[in-house]
């Protein structure tokens, strides 16, 4: 073993954790993980959940006691997810107070089916914030049109918030945009900035595979060796928008008042192509400042060969237009590959939310006792 996941951390990477079950909770896996291989957060998505919940494994008794008090499909999956989101944060509260709040972070998402309407989705992020009870969690809000005004009321409430599915960055400046006007509302109500923390969910490898899939269509030498380009290219001109950004008149006076920089999530970075190196999404997307959350394959992978050699983003940025310009030139549309992404990114949670509604309808019509 290396220790590629301190380096990496060292160099300003948050390492989080995409997965969590009640297995990984009550095994001490979870605290294992911060104790030994460098993470200090966890992210969910109904995928997640789904995945979690229908093995099985540590809910029957509460799933039990759920059908018992008859409740319905939708509340018995909200008592289940935020019971466990609740016990990962009390898991993770020292990294929390160690790092003064900006890590220690679980975060749970709104109901996807919520995706396109503002008002429910500023309603359900309360409702989840006051359920979790706890100081570090992120409330996850997709960066849909109909998200973006969710986003800057949430915030203004001064409920922490990870905006995730973000694919484009055009979308990605409007969330910054976003979480600097909620940063303004809060401070127009008198909250207290440091307290409020978000992250940015900038979706990578999931643009290699929509991208790859049209260069490999194309079939020609050039198209071929654009592959594996585009997300890395993407990703780093996300951070060149969050350096601007985080560098504005406008954010100085939000610094001023003790505001947190929004830090750019690297999500999706498990490698989907076997033609790449399994840990290609880490060890190029080092920069500080930033987080990576990887699922568990990705950091044993990095823990195991990950090649953590510094900052690999910045300084790139010529380098990344070029690859996203010919990319273009071959007319392979940028605007309509993320607008495909955004569009299948909320049908893929909105399908495993569905599937969760369905597997624990059935697993409570199972537990439900006989009348009397």
């Amino acid at each position: 073993m290396t220790d590629a996941l301190k380096r990496l951390s060292d160099e300003g990477v948050a390492i989080w954790l995409d997965d969590l079950s009640r297995k990984r909770i009550t095994s001490g896996n979870l605290a294992e993980l911060i104790d030994q291989q460098h993470v200090v957060g966890v992210t969910t998505n109904p995928s997640i959940f789904q995945k979690a919940i229908s093995s099985g494994d540590g809910y029957e008794q509460q799933l039990a006691d759920l059908a018992a008090r008859k409740v319905t499909v939708e509340e018995a999956i909200r008592m289940i997810t935020t019971a466990d989101v609740r016990d990962a944060a009390d898991i993770l509260r020292p990294v929390f107070d160690a790092t003064g709040g900006q890590d220690g972070r679980v975060s749970i998402e709104v109901d996807p089916r919520l995706a396109h309407h503002t008002t429910p989705t500023i309603a359900e992020a309360k409702q989840l914030a006051w359920l979790v009870d706890r100081p570090n969690t992120l409330i996850k809000i997709p960066a849909t049109k109909a998200g973006l005004p969710a986003i800057t009321e949430v915030i203004g409430l001064g409920i922490s918030v990870n905006v995730t599915l973000i694919f484009s960055l055009e979308r990605y400046r409007e969330v910054m945009d976003a979480y600097l006007a909620g940063l303004e509302k809060a401070k127009a109500a008198g909250l207290d900035l440091s307290l409020i923390r978000s992250v940015a969910s900038f979706f990578v490898s999931r643009v290699d595979t929509e991208i790859d899939k049209r260069l490999e269509k194309l079939g020609t030498d050039e198209a071929k060796g654009l592959k594996g380009k585009a997300a890395l290219a993407n990703a780093r001109l996300a951070y060149e928008a969050y350096e601007e950004v985080f560098s504005s008149d406008r954010w100085a006076a939000l610094d001023k008042a003790g505001a947190n920089k929004q830090r750019p999530l690297w999500a999706s970075t498990g490698v989907k192509d076997p033609a790449f190196k399994d840990t290609l999404y880490v060890d190029e997307l080092v920069a500080p400042g930033t987080v990576n959350t990887m699922p568990e394959a990705t950091l044993e992978a990095t823990a195991d060969h990950g090649a953590i050699t510094g900052d690999t983003v910045r300084g790139t940025y010529d380098a990344a237009r070029a690859d996203l310009e010919a990319i273009g030139k071959l007319g392979i549309s940028y605007d309509d590959v993320v607008r495909v992404l955004e569009d299948e990114g909320v049908e893929k949670f909105e399908a495993s939310w569905n599937d969760l509604l369905k597997s624990t309808e059935a697993e409570l019509a199972r537990l439900a006792p006989s009348e009397g």
